[in-house]
């Protein structure tokens, strides 16, 4: 990797927040509770007004670590020329320290699907993907994060889902952005262990972690970003902490929002896993 997307000089971040417009002014009243903001650049890309200025006001206070949804590095379309001379300029007054979406395809046919679309677990896609992570480090020259996703289908893939990754990560010598709600959601759907998820996969590369709750049920877990994170993540998330030293890790909450005590507590129970690493959670 050239020096300019260097994993191993970033620095860390410590435990954030999504910006979301429902939690702004909680966010901005517990600085010192909250070490950084992770924004979707779409949502903020070719916009001024009350959103533009709420990007500024909080960039006054806190790092801003860009999270995209929309850039389909798994896709076999071109980048959106749009799109990427957006986020360049969003980037210009963030000066984010790297920039992660998902692993995922969201256009067929030039047409947004509106979802993250996983991908075959087979070497070509792995090279194609690969090859498309170098071409956005360069284009933002800043490095690059896969996030793994959830995915509720299986087919008969040529490689196992950490061999993919692996593969993705190694080829294009990038980062992860680990969404450990992800790996417990898919290990239960899936019927794998997700220790052994973690155990073969580069947990050196981990730069950025998510955690998360889940809808369950009964019959298939959702990821959802909209509930508490249950015990067996937070202990999920402290087996990840034996592996590796992130430099960001991310509370994701999307909707169905509680009081924002109850948010600031589970800020408090990731910092007390990350103290106590390996510790277990009843």
């Amino acid at each position: 990797m050239s020096k300019k997307y260097s994993l191993n000089k970033l620095p860390y971040y410590g435990v954030g927040l999504g910006l979301r417009r429902e939690l702004f002014d909680d966010i901005l009243n517990n600085k010192s509770k909250i070490d950084f903001l992770e924004i979707a650049p779409e949502n903020y890309i070719d916009r001024g007004g009350i959103v533009l200025e709420r990007l500024l006001e909080a960039k006054k206070k806190f790092p801003i670590i860009p999270h995209g949804l929309n850039l389909s590095i798994g896709g076999v379309e071109p980048f959106d020329k749009n799109l990427i001379e957006s986020i360049k300029d969003l980037f210009s007054i963030i000066d984010p320290p790297w920039y992660s979406d998902h692993l995922c395809f969201n256009y067929v046919d030039n047409t947004y699907i509106h979802d993250l679309i996983p991908l075959p677990f087979t070497k070509s896609v792995a090279n194609h993907v690969a090859d498309r992570i170098k071409r956005v480090q360069d284009i933002f020259q800043i490095p690059f994060l896969i996030e793994n996703p959830s995915y509720y289908m299986v087919i008969d893939n040529e490689l196992s889902e950490e061999e993919f990754l692996t593969q993705i990560l190694e080829k294009a010598d990038c980062g992860i952005l680990l969404d450990i709600n992800n790996v417990y959601v898919n290990s239960k759907n899936h019927n794998y262990d997700p220790i052994k998820f973690l155990d073969n996969i580069p947990m050196e590369r981990t730069i950025q972690v998510h955690i998360a709750g889940h809808f369950n049920t009964g019959k298939i877990i959702i990821d959802t970003h909209g509930a508490s994170i249950i015990n067996d993540v937070y202990n999920l998330f402290g087996e990840l902490m034996k592996r590796c030293s992130p430099k960001a890790i991310l509370l994701e909450r999307d909707f169905n929002f509680p009081n924002f005590k109850e948010l600031m507590s589970e800020v408090s129970m990731v910092r007390k896993v990350m103290a106590h690493k390996g510790k277990k959670h009843e």
